[in-house]
């Protein structure tokens, strides 16, 4: 195995490295994603994901943890090229300020609803147009947390890959199935799928800890600003509210997202 090493962040790898990483058009049209950290790195190696070029710092890992992560990335993928880089460097490439001293160039793969692989009554969230990263990252986080089937994204108006959804997920989005489709063939999927349709919306709604969640189900929010569109409304098993008690009328919808599933998660523990 070769090493390359690289001093300068004048080199053309550094520089295509940060292209990949602020420019979303790039990262498709390559068909490729930047993973920074040795969590996130493992979590995406875990998932199966491929790495294309891996860019470890020795000054931060040091010799042991350098030994493990190159090992990790040639074992997952042993075309796989290394490239260590020198401290100065690392910090010009690094998008957070702490990463443990490795970012990984990774090989995308399909994201189709065909890909997924679910169990007996699966829980499913289901997420039209959310546009913010963190937001996104956030609902992740609860998914994997409440051990969902899968995410899938509807219509969606940010990047899958984008650093700071990799970054606010901490790997979940390695870690939870994700899917991403319009809004018309997801509906038409579920139904096909025998899964409930519950949209969280105010009108015409029922308390959330009223409505059966313990069999096939899917949890569907909307932005918060405009919430879910009529196809979603129309295509509902049943309308489901979070009671709001103060003078406000919305939550995050990852902080939504979290309550409702672990309503799932206590209905289908207790059998009620």
């Amino acid at each position: 195995m070769r090493i390359e090493t690289v001093t300068s962040v004048q080199n053309p790898k550094i520089k295509e490295l940060i292209a990949f990483g602020e420019k979303s058009r790039l990262r498709r049209e390559r068909g490729i994603f930047i993973v920074e950290g040795r969590r996130e790195l493992g979590h995406c190696l875990n998932a199966g994901f491929l790495p294309f070029c891996v860019f470890v710092c020795g000054e931060i890992l040091g010799e042991e943890g350098l030994e493990e992560v190159v090992g990790s990335a040639i074992a997952a993928h042993p075309p796989c090229k290394i490239v260590q880089v020198s401290y100065n460097v690392y910090e010009k490439m690094a998008y957070r300020g702490s990463t443990e001293g490795v970012i990984a160039e990774i090989l995308d793969r399909p994201r189709g609803l065909e890909q997924l692989r679910l169990r007996a009554n699966p829980l499913v969230v289901v997420l039209e147009a959310v546009e913010k990263p963190g937001n996104l990252g956030a609902v992740l986080r609860s998914a994997d947390a409440a051990d969902a089937d899968a995410v899938i994204i509807c219509d969606p108006l940010t990047d899958l890959y984008n650093p700071n959804l990799i970054r606010s997920s901490i790997g979940a989005v390695f870690t939870r199935q994700i899917a991403v489709a319009d809004s018309e063939t997801t509906i038409k999927w579920l139904k096909d799928m025998g899964i409930s349709i519950l949209t969280a919306q105010l009108q015409d709604s029922d308390w959330y800890y009223d409505t059966d969640m313990r069999h096939g189900t899917a949890i569907v929010m909307g932005t918060e600003a405009t919430g879910l569109t009529d196809i979603w409304r129309e295509a509902a098993d049943a309308h489901i509210k979070i009671p709001m008690l103060g003078e406000l009328d919305s939550l995050n919808v990852s902080v939504s997202a979290a309550i409702l599933l672990f309503e799932a998660v206590r209905q289908r523990k207790s059998g009620k």
